[in-house]
Order: structure tokens, then sequence, then C-alpha cells
């Protein structure tokens, strides 16, 4: 019998109340949206505040400009994300049912797409405010960890994104229907649990890695060094976990199992690799031109 991991016991919802005969609950995954937003939140205050952080002491915004822009940020993510994953992950469905776009709490979040959401809305606000640009984008680098681990975490309370069947010891026995439809594997089926990697990847080690550089190399006193960090590891960590992430569905069929958005004979990329793949090209340059 393969060695597994059984799924815990952990239920989407942490707790639901009924009021007027409609039923509201809090959920893990919106609960990760809001702790993740506050945590990065009050980094990036943290950072403002220690002016010696910055180039010439000097940070690109004032805590109140901070506050002020939060909410255009949050507003990038949702919209960004739900529509990146229109149009980079099912844009025939949405086409065929453009009723269902608003439907984000059927699920469908694209973090590519969730990112431009966040350039654009960061783009907008400082053009207005005459806001230097890159030292913005380094500043909200810093805050994004937070909200990348525990949306990934759960993820995985939700066993949801998991990845391909595997015999290795740490395989997790996802409990749904389609985790557990494995047709080469006998009995229990145990997957990759892809989203704590991307949760240790993404979340923790780049984290850790930003704040570091931060706070301990004086990074922040080159423009683009931070958030090169963050765009080249987010996307050498997407670009790794998608080799053991289940493909999506609507990319596979007879003649390409593996769910390969581009396929040249037996070599391929996924559609978060190839989404990934501008992310580091971005991240190397930024890095390399960035200027005491």
């Amino acid at each position: 019998m393969t060695a597994l991991i059984p799924f815990p016991d952990i239920a989407p919802e942490i707790f639901s109340v009924s009021l007027f005969g409609t039923t509201f609950a809090l959920r893990w995954y919106a609960l990760a949206y809001i702790v993740g937003i506050l945590l990065g939140w009050r980094i990036v205050l943290r950072a403002v505040r220690n002016t010696s952080l910055w180039r010439k002491d000097t940070p690109p915004m004032t805590p109140q400009q901070v506050e002020d822009m939060l909410f255009w940020v949050i507003l990038g993510v949702i919209l960004g994300g739900r529509l990146g994953y229109v149009l980079f992950y099912q844009p025939a469905h949405y086409l065929a049912n453009p009723g269902e776009i608003l439907q984000v709490w059927q699920g469908g979040m694209s973090f590519h797409g969730g990112a431009l959401g966040v350039i654009i809305a960061g783009f907008a606000y400082t053009q207005r405010h005459a806001i230097p640009k890159l030292a913005t984008a380094d500043m909200i680098c810093l805050g994004l960890a937070p909200g990348l681990l525990l949306g990934r975490i759960a993820n995985f309370i939700n066993a949801e994104l998991w990845g391909r069947p595997t015999d290795l010891p740490w395989g997790v026995a996802f409990p749904t229907e389609a985790a557990q439809f494995c047709p080469e594997v006998l009995g229990i089926c145990a997957r990759h649990p892809s989203q704590l990697y991307e949760a240790l990847l993404e979340g923790l080690i780049l984290g850790g890695l930003i704040l570091w550089l931060a706070w301990r190399r004086g990074a922040l006193k080159r423009g683009g060094v931070i958030c090169g960090t963050f765009l080249a590891g987010y996307g050498a960590a997407r670009f790794a976990v998608e080799f053991v992430r289940q493909p999506d569905a609507q990319f596979v069929s007879d003649g390409n199992p593996l769910g390969l958005a581009w396929q040249l004979g037996e070599l391929g990329l996924t559609m978060g690799q190839i989404l990934s793949l501008p992310m580091i090209a971005v991240g190397l340059f930024l890095i390399l031109r960035a200027r005491p």
C-alpha cells in the first residue's frame, strides 16, 4: 500500500449564520484575503515610516497615501484576478456564459491577472499624484507574500488546485471525487500538495528573502530590486511547481494528458508556465538595471 497523508478534517467554512432566510458564511479563503491584505498593509506602513530604508531617506509615499491607495490595490486584485482567469483559462466558456463572469463566489481567480490589476491600479494612483512609480512598485511588493502564503493554505483547506498523483510519502488523499479520479491508481489516490509547495516557496521563502533584502541589505535604496526579486522569484517558483500541479481541465485531451497550453511534440508549457516567463524576464531586468 502506498504511504499517504489523510486529508485533515477542516471545513471550508469557519462559521455560518442565517439571517432573514439568507445564510452568510465566513470561509477560510475570504479570511486569507482579509488577513493577508492587513498584514501586507502593516508591513508597508512600517517600511514607509522607517525613512532610513529608502534612497535619500525619502519614502515614495506618506502613511496616509498608503492607506488611500489600499482601496485601489484591493480593487485591482479582485477585478484583475477574476478577469485574468476568464481571459487566460476559460475564455470560450465565459464568452458563451457572460453572466457567470461576476459570480466570483463560484471560484476562479488568476494570480497573474491579479498582479496585472495591481500594476494598473498602482500606475493610475501614482500617475494622478505624481508619485515615483518604481519605488512604489518596490513598496507594494514588500507586502504581497503574506497574502500568497495564506491564500495557498486556504486553497489546501478547500481541497482545490491539488497536484498530480504521487507515491511519495507526503502525498495527500484529497477527499473530492475529482481528486480521487486517478485511472492509473488502484485504491486511494494520493496527490502532490502543490498548494503547500507554493505556500512555502512563494509565501514563506520568497517573503522572507524580500524582507531580509529590504531591512538588512538596503535593497529599497536601489529602485527595482525588491519588485524584480518578487517577480522573478514568484515566476520561478510557479514555473517549477507547475511540473507537479494538476493540469487545468480545459487544456487536457487524449493527445495532451499533461494539459499543456503550448505544445511542440512531447515538449510544451502549461498556461501557468507561459504566464510566469514574462514575470521572470521583467524581474531579472529590474534587478540588473537597479542603480545604487
